[in-house]
């Protein structure tokens, strides 16, 4: 299956981010369980991250990405791509 990368910045104040991390953490784990292998993380230097997942096409990748709580509630701006992996 692909792998897809989120590239995300933060928009919103960091209390009204803070509020949203647990949902989006609680749906990580979610896709986790169902199989899509998905990491998430934030940049050493604050301000924005990135979701690893793995998805059947860029349009169920586009899908995952509109689910997630930081998207849905209007916390960051991303950029999604497909990764092709060279070495592993």
């Amino acid at each position: 299956m692909p792998w897809f990368v989120k590239i995300e910045e933060g928009i919103v104040d960091k209390p009204t981010f803070d509020q949203n991390v647990s949902a989006h953490k609680a749906y990580v784990q979610e896709l986790i369980a169902k199989g899509h292998k998905a990491k998430t993380g934030y940049w050493g230097q604050r301000g924005g991250g990135m979701m690893l997942f793995e998805a059947s096409s860029m349009d169920e990748a586009e899908a995952i990405v509109a689910l997630d709580p930081l998207v849905e509630n209007g916390c960051v701006n991303y950029k999604l791509y497909e990764w092709k992996i060279v070495v592993e």
